[in-house]
């Protein structure tokens, strides 16, 4: 099952949560690159990973538990590959994402506005990826708040490894220009690597986003 085709995807929370580890088989990666990849680099896990995690941390971050009630946002599907440097797949990867509700508010007491939170935003998930290295998440576009372009963190822990932060930016975004994390990247290709398409699904009637976002790591694991 294809989960970025809108007419393919599951219907229900359930079906959705599922049918993301059917769909993983179909996910085909090389395992051999004739050159190393753009690894993409480490940036700062900054100040708001929640200071408490929600009882709810499953990668659909749109509706908290069995709620009826969506997060506002423009709905996005967030998916990608977690890969090591010669392109191939890490398998049993937890990938952790987190980032601002609608208003700019994190899942953290020390945000700014923390009283304006959207309790419908679960603003926080996790994914264990399969043999393809394939996560899934579905989120919402993220939004700027002051000193900050819009960013989506990440963290991607391995067994034996120390755990890897980084964030991801959304293309043609004005404010990139003028972000400070995303300055202190001076090298352009690893800079261009955070920086991806957020697109509209086709057929989708609801206005739904689709952004995909490859991490690679720099090492191979061990057979």
């Amino acid at each position: 099952m294809n989960l970025t085709d809108p007419l393919a995807r599951p219907r229900t929370r359930r079906g959705f949560l599922s049918g993301l580890g059917l769909a993983s088989a179909f996910f085909a990666v090389p395992c051999d690159f004739a050159e190393a990849l753009q690894l993409t680099p480490l940036q700062t896990e900054g100040p708001f990973y929640p200071d408490k995690l929600p009882l709810d941390t499953d990668n659909d971050l749109i509706v908290v538990n069995d709620a009826l009630t969506p997060a506002a946002g423009e709905i996005t599907w967030l998916n990608g590959r977690i890969l090591d440097v010669r392109g191939g797949p890490i398998c049993n990867a937890l990938v952790e994402i987190w980032q601002a509700d609608h208003n700019g508010v994190y899942l953290h007491h020390g945000s700014e506005n923390a009283g304006r939170r959207d309790g419908n935003f679960q603003g926080f998930g996790r994914f264990l990826t399969g043999s393809s290295g394939e996560y899934q998440f579905r989120t919402i576009k993220p939004v700027p708040y002051p000193g900050r372009t819009p960013h989506i963190h990440f963290a991607v822990k391995v067994k034996g490894r120390d755990k890897f932060t980084t964030q991801c930016y959304i293309q043609g975004e004005p404010r990139n220009a003028h972000d400070g994390v995303l300055k202190c990247m001076q090298e352009p290709k690893a800079r261009n690597s955070v920086i991806i398409p957020f697109t509209p699904l086709s057929d989708s009637r609801a206005g739904e986003l689709n952004a995909r976002f490859d991490i690679v790591m720099g090492f191979t694991p061990e057979a």
